[in-house]
């Protein structure tokens, strides 16, 4: 979807439209949580600072987020998208894959069913959308973003790796500014650059990520759409208005957080095995805590005592503390340890 949320707002309130308008909270510790097209013209994003965005683009308008209303119109749009195709991975409320190899029209081209989605999203909702169509998620993603607002772009095939070769490294899935900065000052600013790293070099400098790229590189991304993907962790954190240093203080705000992280797991009936306490101080730097169980936390009791534990360990004597998160992962089963009974033929002894 095409700035999502921003774009709801400016739907149900005239005012907004035609205007720079950013979705979020425009205090100290604001944070711009989506941003009109008007808005990026004067280079505010989202995840930016609102104090931030305030200085590049003096005339913008806050408004709050209602998120009821974001997942209402999400819900609306996946409806749209199973008339189609059973196999839908939703990455967050206004983006999802579609595999549509096989769809239930028996529609031979894409590209046409891309379109007649499109229409159905605007006819439906009144927001536009942009789809990207390509061979596999890599390229179907990079796609969706190459002709935004209401734009529809196919890579096909034979144009994949010539395409995947002049891409920014900026633009590959996955890469951010951190991983692209690495990328810089190892020579690597093109997928033609990208291309020419072998296969054990990346995974030296990057990890497992380094095989993905490897793979992205020449246009491959064996990844399925998994219509039913599986949750893997669920939490909440909270960004301060004022800097925390008191220990009462902290623990109040921390009971806070696991009460509504416990009530989040709780609904989706969701229970872990790793409780982890996120950190950030006032100086940006971000810290995490974290503890492993033998068995799955179902006891709300057990996982607030965990958390102040974990609480127990951050070093609070130097630094204060602006934002804290807390949630509960390692949901799959264990797999315990198989016992075999050995028959001994005693026969053979003799």
């Amino acid at each position: 979807m095409d700035a999502f949320y921003a774009s709801i707002e400016q739907r149900d309130n005239p005012d907004f439209r035609g205007k720079p308008l950013a979705v979020g909270y425009s205090g100290d510790r604001g944070v711009v949580a989506a941003a009109s097209y008007e808005a990026r013209k004067y280079g505010v994003r989202s995840a930016m600072p609102s104090r931030t965005a305030i200085k590049k683009c003096p005339h913008i308008i806050f408004t709050p987020a209602r998120f009821d209303v974001y997942r209402e119109v999400s819900r609306q749009i996946r409806e749209i998208f199973l008339d189609y195709t059973d196999l839908v991975e939703p990455l967050s409320l206004d983006e999802a894959y579609l595999d549509v190899t096989v769809n239930n029209i028996g529609m031979p081209s894409a590209t046409i069913l891309a379109r007649e989605i499109k229409k159905r999203i605007k006819e439906t909702t009144g927001l536009t959308a942009s789809a990207g169509i390509s061979i596999n998620k890599f390229l179907a993603k990079v796609a969706s973003d190459y002709d935004k607002p209401d734009g529809l772009f196919v890579i096909t095939d034979k144009q994949a790796e010539s395409f995947v070769e002049e891409l920014k490294i900026e633009q590959f899935w996955g890469v951010g500014k951190v991983t692209a900065e690495k990328m810089h000052s190892l020579g690597i600013h093109t997928g033609a650059d990208l291309k020419k790293m072998t296969k054990g070099s990346l995974i030296h400098h990057f990890g497992k990520a380094g095989h993905q790229y490897y793979l992205n590189a020449r246009a491959i991304d064996n990844r399925e759409v998994e219509p039913h993907r599986i949750r893997k962790s669920i939490g909440t954190e909270n960004t301060y208005l004022y800097d925390l240093f008191e220990k009462e203080d902290l623990v109040n705000h921390l009971k806070e957080i696991a009460e509504e992280t416990w009530e989040r797991a709780s609904k989706r009936n969701f229970y872990g095995r790793t409780i982890t306490l996120k950190v950030k101080y006032a100086d940006f730097q971000i810290i995490t805590r974290s503890k492993t169980l033998n068995s799955f936390v179902n006891d709300y009791n057990f996982f607030w005592q965990t958390a102040v534990e974990l609480l127990d360990t951050v070093d609070i004597s130097q630094k204060r503390i602006r934002l804290m998160g807390l949630s509960m992962s390692n949901s799959q089963e264990v797999e315990k340890p198989k016992i075999y009974q050995l028959e001994i033929n005693f026969e053979d002894l003799d």
